[in-house]
Parts: structure tokens; C-alpha cells; sequence
């Protein structure tokens, strides 16, 4: 970063404390990962220059041959990960995808049945502030109260009143494995179509780890980033009949030009998702996970429907008589990032809810095991028990940063 740093001091200053920032602290937002040191060095090559409105073998710009390979190659890559017939790999982010596959196969007003925000689903599954609610006529499935799970038999009796065009599978802060099959069988069953956001477990999935539903559902979208541990982007993944609409609804329905340096982060990262050592670093983020949730229960902590079979985990806060915005702030004095949320049937408002969510993807990566899920689990239990020691959780903050010196992040 020598140019950064000679050039633009005060620019290079937020670098370097960023740097500090992560390499000091322990991660645990679900959503977030590191990145290994070739796709950090791939996103910041010379394909940023390039301008590449148009698909492999037809752009509209000259000089596209060589981005044209890196393109064809982040497609069959992601074909061979997902076993997918065809793939889209320009999407810039997550809910710009699933705009996409909305525009492709649906049209504004058509019904939809997508999972309930703070029950586990995400904005982009037809929340009434997002574009989703907006556009479409969105119907939720919840989970069940007591298990906090879904309950398929529900899902089913909701698509059988409402007759939905779309249903969509998928999550942003739900720890068990969805039931792809069934969600299959019950859009059968109304003619609709299936549609699946990974974008949480799609590392899982890649590294075989959890099942995939990418064969015999419709249509498949994906964050590039959280669990496959890429580049911040996305891609759209369905059967060889949608694929002329879903490529028209990126291309030039939604966006213009895609990123190329990030689709040559994409195809490196998915060249590692590939390999043997990601199928083991994927298991460990789950063994991880299931550990820590574990832990935090043995403390008295409620986890939404008591564990998880993923990489994430729910906290409910209310036994221990905190909102998710008070041991958020606290957690972060001590160098521990979560994120604060809902829980299902939260009393509390958004803005400070319930709960807190839980993900191993970034401490795994950096090579921490069940060992040390333990003694963040702990130290989890004290900054929620201390959180207004100011004192405290300045003590905390110092003994982690010590902790993190032995697990290097990639790339710092």
C-alpha cells in the first residue's frame, strides 16, 4: 500500500486502523468473512479498468477477450460448485439478485410467499420498506413458536390459500437447514416457482457440508462473500429455461457494466471453494458454531430453537434482561462485533431488539477451533454480564487483542 500511503495520507490513516480493527478484534457477524490473500490481490488488479457492458462473445466494448475468459471461467467454476445449469456472475450484491430474478419471472404484483424478516428471512423476501414488499404482493411464512422452526405443514397450508407465483427458501438469521425438498414439492404442488436465497450457506453448500438445493430448484441466488469467503458480490444460478430472462433482467435490465475485478475474485474464489481444504474449513465453521452455541446455553443463554446446524445462531437476551443494542455496543467496547436482531415474536422494536446474531465463518478462517469457541463463548457471557463496566469491558478489550496475536487474519 506504499502508493496509498505516499499519495493520500489522511485516506492511507482509515486504511491502517482498519487494518488494526480487524486484526485486534474477533468477528462474529454471521454475514462476514476474510477473504485469503489471492482474492484480496485479485479485486484490486487491472480488471477494475475495464468497462464490459454485454455477456462472454457479445459486448458492446472492444478489448473484452481476455475479461471474456475470466467471466467463462468464474461460470464453469460455479457451475461445477453448485451443479448448476447455467449461471449469471455480474450481479453486484445480494438484493440487486434477487431484484433480478423478480423482474425475470415475475411481474409487479404477483404474488409471493417468502419468509418473515424477524423470523429468520431478509429484507429482499418481501419486507413492506423494501423494494420486494413494494413491487410485489408478498405473503410471509413464520416459524413455529415454541421449536422456532419452520413448519413446513404451515408453509404448505399458507401456499394453498394464497396460490403464490414464487415461493422463496432462504434466510439471513435462521440456524437450522431448510427443508429444500419440501419447499420443492409444495411449489409442485401450485405450480409455482422455487426459489432459493443461499446467500448465508452457500459456503456450506460448496464445501458439502449442508444440502443443495441448486438442482432441482428453479432458480438459485448467492452472495459471493459470508461463507464461500469471496469477493462482495453475487450470482444467479437456474434451470436452462430462465436463463435468457434472468441474463436479460441483470443485463441490461438492472445494471450496466459488472465489476470485473470482482469477477476475477469471484473465479478465484470459487477455485478455492474447489478444493479439499475448503470442505474441511466448511465443517470446522459448523462444528465451530454448534460448540459455541453449546457453550452459550450452558450460561443460560437462550438460542432460538435451542442450536444450529449451520454457521449462525439467535440469541435471545431477555433471560438475561439486556436488548440486543445494549450488548452490541457493550461486546463491541471489548473487541467482539455482532450484530443485533430480531427475534421471532420480538415485543422490541428493530432498532433495539431482542436478540444478537452469532456466525463462526470469520473466527474459523482465521484458524480458531472448538477450544477457542469456548473461551469466546465466555467472554461473550462476561461483556453481556458487564455491560455498563466501562472499566471492564476496557480490561476485556485488551486480553482479546492479546488472544488475537496467535490467529493471523489473511491478507494483515
Amino acid at each position: 500500500m506504499s502508493f496509498i500511503a505516499k499519495q493520500d495520507t489522511k485516506a492511507y490513516k482509515f486504511l491502517e486502523l482498519e487494518r488494526v480493527r480487524q486484526r485486534d478484534g474477533i468477528e462474529l457477524i454471521a454475514s462476514e468473512n476474510y477473504v485469503s490473500q489471492a482474492v484480496l490481490e485479485a479485486i484490486g488488479t487491472v480488471f477494475t479498468n475495464k468497462y464490459s457492458e454485454g455477456y462472454p462473445g457479445k459486448r458492446y466494448y472492444a478489448g473484452n477477450e481476455i475479461v471474456d475468459e475470466v467471466e467463462t471461467l468464474a461460470i464453469e467454476r460455479a457451475k461445477e460448485l453448485f451443479e448448476a445449469e447455467h449461471v449469471n456472475v455480474q450481479p453486484l450484491s445480494g438484493s440487486p439478485a434477487n431484484m433480478a430474478v423478480y423482474f425475470a419471472l415475475l411481474k409487479p404484483g404477483d404474488k409471493v410467499l417468502g419468509m418473515k424478516l424477524d423470523h429468520g428471512g431478509h429484507l429482499s423476501h418481501g419486507h413492506p420498506v423494501n423494494f420486494s414488499g413494494m413491487m410485489f404482493d408478498f405473503s410471509q411464512y413464520m416459524v413455529d413458536k415454541d421449536s422456532g422452526r419452520v413448519n413446513m405443514d404451515e408453509v404448505r397450508e399458507i401456499a394453498l390459500k394464497e396460490k403464490p407465483k414464487m415461493i422463496v427458501a432462504g434466510f439471513s438469521a435462521y440456524s437450522r437447514e431448510m427443508e429444500w425438498q419440501r419447499f420443492r414439492e409444495i411449489a409442485d404442488e401450485i405450480g409455482a416457482i422455487a426459489f432459493a436465497d443461499i446467500a448465508h450457506v452457500a459456503g456450506l453448500i460448496a464445501g458439502k457440508q449442508i444440502a443443495n438445493p441448486t438442482p432441482f430448484f428453479d432458480v438459485v441466488s448467492t452472495t459471493t462473500h459470508k461463507t464461500l469467503r469471496g469477493p462482495r458480490g453475487a450470482i444467479i444460478m437456474c434451470k436452462k429455461e430462465y436463463a435468457k430472462a434472468i441474463d436479460k433482467a441483470v443485463f441490461p435490465g438492472l445494471q450496466g457494466g459488472p465489476h470485473d475485478n470482482t469477477t476475477y475474485g469471484k473465479a478465484v474464489a470459487f477455485g478455492e471453494a474447489l478444493t479439499a481444504d475448503f470442505q474441511e474449513h466448511t465443517a470446522q465453521v459448523i462444528k465451530n458454531a454448534k460448540v459455541m452455541a453449546e457453550e452459550l446455553m450452558k450460561k443460560e443463554f437462550k438460542i432460538v430453537s435451542d442450536g444450529t446446524d449451520n454457521h449462525l445462531m439467535v440469541v435471545d437476551l431477555r433471560s438475561k434482561n439486556k436488548t440486543g443494542k445494549e450488548v452490541t455496543d457493550a461486546l463491541d467496547k471489548a473487541g467482539i462485533s455482532v450484530s443485533m436482531s430480531t427475534i421471532p415474536f420480538d415485543p422490541n422494536p428493530p432498532m433495539n431488539p431482542s436478540g444478537i446474531r452469532l456466525g463462526t465463518p470469520a473466527i474459523t478462517t482465521r484458524g480458531m477451533m472448538e477450544e477457542e469457541m469456548k473461551r469466546i463463548a465466555q467472554w461473550v457471557s462476561d461483556g453481556v454480564d458487564h455491560s455498563d463496566d466501562e472499566a471492564y469491558l476496557e480490561n476485556l478489550r485488551k486480553e482479546i487483542t492479546e488472544f488475537c496475536k496467535e490467529f493471523p487474519v489473511p491478507g494483515i
